[in-house]
């Protein structure tokens, strides 16, 4: 066994071989402690960039699923206005063609007109409608978004702010050495 004399013995005699074995566990451990943590924290910030890429790419599915049903919608409002002309034409023709001429026809063509009209414009509310609807679901799909983003970020920053400081692992191993330093010394 090593005996520690002179001026490094530090008043313990025998005892400081296990105080110096003592000061190098705590900071092996104090610097492993550090180290695990610090590749937590880089585990985390991995785990949290996938996460914010699949975050990303459900955005652009919904997004795009939103667009193509409102794509959908505007083509079929546009059918339905198209075989509204054509009804209201239609109609208006057969007044036309039913042979009577006055005010009585020109009552019925005015009321013709105003019902296509009212139909055709009862459409492009529903698909004024459905626009705005389009716009709010995607600014609900960008703040969901937004918020898994945030929570990623949250977790990075607790992984990283759980990493001791070099400075705190020295002042712990210090610490610990003074503590098992004034437990040793002779009494």
């Amino acid at each position: 066994m090593c005996v520690v004399s002179g001026p490094l013995a530090l008043g313990l005699g025998k005892a400081a071989p296990l105080f110096y074995a003592s000061l190098g566990l705590n900071a092996v451990t104090g610097l492993a402690g550090r180290s695990a943590a610090q590749a937590a924290a880089d585990q985390t910030y991995q785990s949290s960039l996938i996460a914010n890429r699949s975050a990303e790419q459900a955005f652009a599915a919904q997004q795009e699923g939103l667009a193509a049903q409102l794509k959908e919608t505007r083509a079929s409002q546009a059918q339905e206005k198209q075989a509204a002309t054509i009804r209201g034409l239609q109609a208006k023709g057969a007044i036309k063609a039913s042979g009577r001429a006055g005010l009585t026809v020109d009552l019925l063509l005015a009321d013709q007109e105003r019902q296509t009209a009212n139909f055709r414009e009862s459409i492009n509310q529903a698909l004024e409608s459905a626009s705005r609807q389009y716009g709010r679901n995607v600014d609900g799909l960008t703040a969901q978004r937004d918020d898994r983003r945030n929570q990623l970020t949250s977790n990075i920053n607790q992984a990283y702010n759980q990493i001791p400081s070099l400075g705190s692992v020295l002042l712990n191993v210090a610490t610990q050495g003074l503590s098992t330093y004034g437990q040793l010394l002779p009494s």
